[in-house]
């Protein structure tokens, strides 16, 4: 459940500029759908990565704003919804100050790019369930008599069959997205020696869609994932059967 109690009052370090942001007491992240590069979807919460675009036209990250106050109220505006759009995401990496803002800039990129193949993915899936659904309907067709309505016998009930076909549309990426999944790579291996705490799976899933599957084997095997988990069976799954495609994990 999301709780809102009043608003943080911030305040750029770049210019001193002052806003406002809800004050967040609880937040609720669920989503209908979630795909294995990290998007959310219908969530409750933003997909982004906290990127934003300061009054005097710097990019700065939600959180290196400085807390100032917090108020039941505020004219300021209120950057919490100023999302960055897509197509500002390429002049923020260009101009990114600092590893931190490229580094969500790419991330926040990586997905904006992978948003016309899941377009093509639920029209791929929607056309193949459609297919299905049709022919089980033909196979299981309603040949109740009169007298089983008057008893209210049920008419056959569909459910999709364990073994009808679930596939999924090529995936190639561009080399616009081949890059930027590179430039990730490279940026997320030195946030981690830094010190950074890096999902694994965010690794796993880079090497994966670039069809680097030794590499994606050899982090999810590093790493300290539940191997029990659901999640981690579906990598390795995808990554025995040699599938680059980002994959809706439910919904």
């Amino acid at each position: 459940m999301t709780r809102i109690r009043g608003v943080r009052i911030l305040q750029a370090r770049c210019c001193g500029a002052r806003y406002s942001a809800p004050n967040f007491l609880s937040m609720n992240f669920s989503a209908s759908a979630r795909w294995t590069d990290g998007w959310r979807e219908d969530s409750l919460m933003p997909n982004d990565e906290g990127l934003r675009r300061c009054d005097c036209g710097r990019f700065i990250l939600m959180r290196d704003l400085r807390q100032v106050d917090v108020a039941d109220e505020s004219e300021l505006p209120n950057i919490q919804y100023a999302y960055l759009s897509g197509d500002l995401l390429p002049e923020c990496i260009a101009a990114a100050e600092g590893i931190q803002v490229e580094l969500a800039a790419r991330l926040q990129y990586w997905r904006e790019l992978n948003h016309p193949y899941r377009a093509a993915y639920r029209e791929h899936r929607d056309a193949e369930e459609a297919a299905t659904r049709a022919a089980w309907e033909v196979a299981n067709l309603d040949l109740r008599t009169r007298w089983d309505k008057f008893l209210r016998r049920k008419a056959p009930s569909y459910s999709r069959p364990p073994d009808s076909p679930l596939t999924v549309p090529l995936f190639e990426p561009s080399e616009e997205q081949l890059q930027n999944m590179g430039h990730l790579v490279q940026l997320l291996a030195r946030a981690k020696r830094s010190g950074r705490v890096v999902d694994p799976y965010m690794l796993v899933e880079l090497h994966r869609e670039q069809g680097q599957f030794g590499d994606a084997r050899c982090v999810l095997q590093a790493s300290e994932v539940d191997q029990s988990d659901r999640i981690t069976h579906l990598f390795i799954q995808l990554i025995r059967e040699e599938q680059p495609a980002p994959m809706r994990v439910r919904g």
